[in-house]
């Protein structure tokens, strides 16, 4: 079996055209939410669960996040830098394969966030994790219980653990919340160019290979403006107060059922 993820990727580099003209001056990640910015927020979740090693890629008013970041005393990370060419999540992946060392990664978008978790949802996926069996494992939203799912769901999930896709017509219950984790080896043959992520989701479902575990906590989708106050509203409204703590045994996180740095460029 091979070893669980230890680094992550965390997803910066976006246009946040759904959120303009806010983020014709301020990148989206540096949207505050909750008294921090999204980055930050999915940064604390990171550390909570114990990773210590994030690449961060940036585009869009890159010089912006960098300075943000430089703030931070953990988790270490590293620049991935995409000012010259935006290479959406996967390509972003493609182009910093080689630090991962043939590891499973943690993805992570910066607008997804959650509130009321009893434990850090992170370590969960890191527990989780199955090598022998999965290809990919994402970490699942309920829409009924969730702030601004939009569509009509992502996915179904079976007892297993197994995901499939809605058919036309269908409405699935859950939502694709924004972390993951992914094989590195699922990217070995790509070439370096702009590519998607949702793909290799969706190739991996119908081998049977993409799992799921449900969120353990209120998911909240801040896409667009109008999302920024009820996420707000629901970060006043919480029912626990965000603290960050560090998972000491992530062991016991595990679903009964089927050195921190500077930040540098790379």
């Amino acid at each position: 079996m091979d070893a669980p993820p230890e680094k992550a990727f965390v997803f910066a580099a976006g246009l946040g055209t759904r959120m303009r003209p806010l983020t014709s001056k301020l990148p989206k990640p540096l949207v505050e939410v909750g008294g921090s910015t999204m980055l930050d927020h999915m940064l604390d979740r990171l550390v909570e669960s114990g990773v210590t090693e994030t690449i961060v890629n940036v585009h869009w008013l890159a010089d912006k996040i960098e300075a943000a970041l430089q703030g931070r005393s953990s988790p270490s990370i590293k620049i991935s830098d995409e000012r010259a060419l935006l290479l959406d999540q996967a390509g972003g992946i493609v182009k910093v394969l080689d630090k991962f060392g043939g590891k499973p990664l943690f993805i992570c978008n910066t607008d997804a966030l959650w509130i009321d978790a009893p434990t850090p949802q992170i370590a969960r996926l890191r527990d989780y994790w199955d090598s022998e069996k999965m290809d990919v494992l994402l970490l699942l939203a309920n829409r009924a219980e969730s702030l601004g799912a939009e569509g009509r769901g992502d996915f179904f999930l079976r007892p297993s653990g197994v995901l499939s896709r809605p058919g036309p017509g269908e409405e699935a219950p859950f939502m694709y919340a924004g972390v993951g984790v992914i094989k590195s080896s699922l990217f070995e043959t790509c070439a370096l160019a702009p590519l998607k992520l949702a793909p290799f989701f969706f190739e991996a479902a119908a081998r049977g290979r993409l799992y799921g575990l449900v969120l353990q906590g209120r998911w909240l989708h801040v896409g667009t403006i109008d999302m920024i106050a009820q996420a707000e509203a629901a970060f006043r409204s919480r029912s626990q107060p965000r603290a960050l703590t560090i998972s000491a045994d992530a062991a016991d996180l595990r679903p009964k059922d089927p050195d921190c740095g500077p930040v540098f460029s790379i």
